[in-house]
């Protein structure tokens, strides 16, 4: 079914993906639910890289959820599986089996032990998934892999997605050039803490575990987790971040404090790949036409800000409207009102494309509606809404709500 979405008039090319030492990957058709198509991604990284990760908040997660949250505090990694069609979720004892005999035989391939395999899936909630599948078509994929399997590896994530997504920086550490790439898969469940989504970057810096997990989760604060296409949380999600050791920078201490100075750049680059990989994923959310980005200041606090954005980009009455190139500004003081956060009708003002509609409880006098309509015509609509009441602030972005969504999801097991 993905594959016959029409692309999304949203979507971005691939960048001109690189090698990253110390990491092998490539994809399979295993058949696990598409025909005709990629669903399996194995990746092998080099002895003595470190990993951290950040997970779904569910409280139904998938079987690959538990087995990497279990994984993770070794802070060791030498194999990645991921399968898309079938998330492994609400499977019981046969999904732990699962999880289980696909790390066993990565495992055996990659010359380590289970735990230090780390486990994804996507796909179909409910249904056993047959680990026979996927161990039987990794022999042949692992002899396959490659330090140029990034774009395959991209498309063998994918579900409803309509293109692949990747993104890449370089930096300087301790004087080493290093390289940050990863790629994602999103299209529609996503909402924080993660998003269905999936995200996998890699580096060949030199990091010990801790400092990764520390960037890492610092990171997703104002990327993933500042992104909804409809509100719900997957119970699939997660971003993971490899470490291979590979370009030789110099040792840091495993305190995130000591190398501040050392991580400057680093955490930049960091930050820009996992704003890009979050930003692919909001443009390509199901049936979407418009991307949204939505700015709160005047908030008591950044944490209020950041919510009372969310309720505006979660907001099915905002979102058709920005469908319908509607500049109806009263849904989104409706969405403030609604949010339970700290909001005065009398100090909070509203913008549109730049241009103020709204302020100190009323319309702005002689407003003309004019750009505003012009600017809803395009593909991307910027809200701005300052509540007037402190100094919080914080940004969010979404998408449209078009009949596309509803195709997509009312015939998503079919």
């Amino acid at each position: 079914m993905a594959h016959a979405l029409p692309v999304s008039p949203l979507a971005r090319p691939l960048p001109e993906l690189k090698e990253v030492r110390g990491v092998r990957l490539g994809a399979a058709e295993a058949g696990i639910r598409y025909k005709g198509r990629t669903d399996l991604v194995l990746a092998e990284f080099a002895p003595g890289t470190t990993v951290a990760g950040v997970f779904t908040r569910s409280k139904c997660p998938g079987a690959p959820v538990d087995w990497c949250r279990d994984s993770l505090p070794t802070g060791e990694a030498r194999a990645l599986v991921v399968n898309a069609g079938n998330a492994n979720v609400f499977t019981g004892r046969a999904g732990r089996e699962t999880c289980k005999a696909t790390a066993e035989a990565a495992a055996r391939l990659a010359g380590c032990a289970p735990q230090a395999v780390y486990l994804a899936s996507t796909g179909v909630i409910g249904e056993i998934l047959p680990h026979e599948r996927m161990t039987t078509a990794l022999p042949a994929l692992h002899d396959a892999l490659s330090e140029n399997g990034w774009e395959a590896a991209a498309r063998g994530i994918m579900t409803t997605d309509t293109f692949p997504k990747a993104a890449v920086r370089t930096a300087k550490l301790n004087g080493t050039d290093v390289i940050i790439q990863g790629i994602a898969k999103g299209s529609g469940m996503v909402a924080p803490d993660m998003a269905t989504m999936l995200a996998f970057v890699a580096t060949d810096a030199a990091l010990p575990a801790s400092v990764l997990q520390a960037l890492l989760s610092e990171g997703v604060k104002t990327t993933f987790n500042c992104i909804t296409v409809d509100s719900d949380t997957s119970t699939s999600d997660m971003v993971l971040l490899f470490a291979t050791g590979a370009a030789g920078n110099d040792e840091l201490s495993a305190s995130t404090q000591a190398n501040a100075a050392a991580l400057t750049d680093f955490r930049e680059a960091l930050q820009a790949v996992l704003h890009d990989l979050s930003q692919l994923v909001i443009r390509d959310g199901e049936g979407a036409t418009k991307l949204m980005t939505i700015t709160v200041t005047g908030a008591v606090s950044d944490d209020s800000a950041w919510r009372v954005a969310m309720a505006i980009g979660n907001s099915p009455l905002v979102k058709t409207a920005v469908a319908g190139e509607d500049a109806n500004w009263g849904r989104v003081v409706m969405a403030v009102g609604k949010c339970g956060e700290p909001a005065d009708r009398d100090t909070l003002s509203v913008s549109i494309g730049g241009v103020c509609i709204a302020r100190e409880g009323t319309v702005v006098p002689g407003y003309d509606e004019t750009p505003v309509v012009a600017h809803m015509k395009g593909h991307e609509i910027d809200i701005d809404v300052d509540l007037g009441l402190g100094d919080g602030k914080a940004r969010a972005w979404s998408c449209d709500l078009t009949h596309g969504y509803i195709d997509i999801n009312g015939s998503y097991r079919s």
